[in-house]
């Protein structure tokens, strides 16, 4: 018997949408269950979709999720409203196909602490200072690669190559690739300083590691949770172990995707 979850953006709309899904597959006789789903259904936008993956970074080897949209197509939430009676369905009787997409692995240690916290990120992991420029050493693969000066870095999953890695100049990876994507914001470079000025794509098993040199409060985001903290000794990023697992019902190819996203659909 599968389990259920429907989580909602909070308004109006997605919260009388979560109501009627919950009744519909309750009718079906799948059963609600909020600890341990096998299914996540995400009502809202690809933001609400994130909450719900963190929500649940714990069992992903147990749970797969769908996104609805009640805004703009995402990336993640590819359902409309109106298709919500046929998504229960295909729910309830029909075997869906699992697609899997890589997360980054982010490590923070800290001076002051022995215990390193270690998150998971569906889109990205962004490094700022909330005064002046950013400045650490870049390693790759335990290597010295650069020292950057800047605005900040960003380092991203495949799948969140379309969000803020894009804003910034960064590539679009597909997201069967597992590798991760390290961009600079607003470097400086001049004769003196010199990063490579080029987003970098790493593969599995390639960590980078970043070292702050200055003694400024760090403000590091991992997805839509953000954290400041003055004693950060080390950031590490890799492709993480874990996968987030979805749920598709209908072929929805990346590209086509990124077509309606960013170009339209042409018509």
């Amino acid at each position: 018997m599968m389990h259920f979850a429907v989580t909602s953006r909070g308004d109006d709309v997605s919260d009388a949408l979560k109501k009627d899904i919950t009744l519909s597959l309750e009718e079906y006789g799948l059963t609600e269950d909020i600890e341990q789903p096998d299914v996540v259904i995400s009502v809202g936008g690809d933001g609400t979709l994130l909450e719900a993956f963190h929500s649940y970074h714990g069992r992903l080897d147990d749970t797969c999720f769908v996104g609805i949209h009640t805004g703009h197509l995402g990336f993640y939430a590819d359902w409309q409203p109106e298709e919500v009676e046929k998504l229960v369905i295909h729910i309830a009787k029909t075997p869906f196909q699992v697609v899997e997409y890589p997360l980054l692995e982010v490590v923070v240690r800290h001076y002051d602490s022995d215990n390193p916290d270690r998150y998971l990120a569906l889109n990205e992991c962004t490094v700022k200072t909330l005064e002046g420029s950013l400045v650490c050493d870049v390693d790759i693969k335990g290597e010295p690669f650069e020292t950057f000066r800047g605005d900040g870095l960003c380092i991203s999953t495949p799948s969140g190559s379309t969000a803020y890695n894009k804003a910034l100049g960064g590539g679009i990876l597909h997201p069967s690739l597992p590798s991760m994507q390290l961009t600079e914001m607003a470097s400086i470079n001049n004769r003196v300083y010199r990063t490579i000025g080029s987003p970098l794509i790493l593969p599995q098993h390639h960590t980078c590691l970043l070292n702050p040199l200055n003694d400024v409060e760090m403000q590091i985001t991992v997805d839509h949770m953000s954290m400041v903290d003055r004693s950060i000794k080390s950031i590490q990023c890799r492709v993480a172990e874990e996968n987030v697992r979805f749920a598709r019902f209908r072929p929805f190819p990346f590209w086509k995707r990124v077509k309606e996203s960013f170009i339209g659909d042409g018509e």
